[in-house]
């Protein structure tokens, strides 16, 4: 099995002992479950908008632990503060590092749209998005059908959750029902062999529908490549491993922003 099969593999082992120990009832009693969503496509659209998604990432599965010892609560408030637009938060524990209490954290402290950053392959996990605070939930068209596609996304908008769906080739692109999917996102990063072409966003940003809020993922890590997509029609940018990297990657993110801004 590759990368991504096995993590889904995980996931669906994770998903079936979730279900046990935190029922659908008790997630619906929770604090943020009934309550309104902030909107990414708004964040991402407003006058003077950085367009800047800036992730929370300790780990990853191709390079392991990138930053183990940085701590959510100081770099979710220190990214907004540095002007990002929103925050990715990874939830993925055994390939990310990441857990469900880092978004209910970042939740706390920050107003901003949150993207719950994980491998939904069930309703399950939509309801648990919510719950946690979540205001965007990611489906990744790899690792899902077309009929799955639809039914996820339009269940995410029942419970008033953005969706993005994230691509990788012409191919995952033709399969996407599109209907209730409102940002759809270009990776870089082959989930596969987790090789990184920036070229793969330009290639694959005209077969997108143009009533859809483009996003390039994964190996932006300097401002000329930014504004090469922004030009081309990109209206945000997720970045993480460029700024969890650096000791304090919240200044990395200040420092990115002032100078797109400047």
């Amino acid at each position: 099995m590759n990368i991504l099969e096995k993590i889904v593999e995980k996931k669906k082992e994770e998903v079936a002992q979730r279900k046990e120990l935190y029922p659908i009832k008790l997630l619906e009693k929770s604090l943020y479950y009934p309550g309104k969503t902030v909107s990414l496509k708004k964040y991402l659209k407003r006058e003077g908008s950085s367009q800047i998604i800036a992730e929370f990432k300790k780990k990853s599965p191709s390079k392991g632990f990138i930053n183990p010892y940085v701590q959510v609560e100081k770099i979710s408030v220190g990214y907004m503060q540095a002007g990002a637009a929103a925050l990715s938060i990874l939830t993925d524990t055994e390939f990310f590092g990441g857990s469900n209490q880092d978004l209910l954290t970042a939740r706390k402290f920050n107003f901003c749209p949150i993207l719950r950053k994980d491998f939904i392959i069930d309703q399950y996990q939509i309801i648990e998005s919510k719950s946690i605070g979540a205001d965007v939930i990611l489906l990744i068209a790899a690792i899902l059908s077309e009929q799955k596609i639809k039914a996820l996304s339009a269940f995410a908008k029942s419970l008033e959750l953005e969706v993005l769906l994230e691509v990788h080739d012409a191919d995952e692109v033709k399969k996407s029902d599109l209907t209730h999917v409102d940002m759809v996102g270009i990776n870089n990063r082959n989930l596969k062999t987790f090789e990184v072409s920036i070229e793969n966003s330009m290639r694959l940003l005209s077969l997108l529908p143009k009533d859809k809020i483009k996003i390039a993922e994964s190996g932006i890590d300097n401002i000329e490549t930014i504004k090469q997509l922004k030009e081309a029609g990109f209206e945000g940018f997720l970045m993480g491993e460029y700024f969890m990297k650096q000791p304090r990657p919240e200044l990395s993110a200040k420092q990115l922003i002032a100078s797109l801004r400047s």
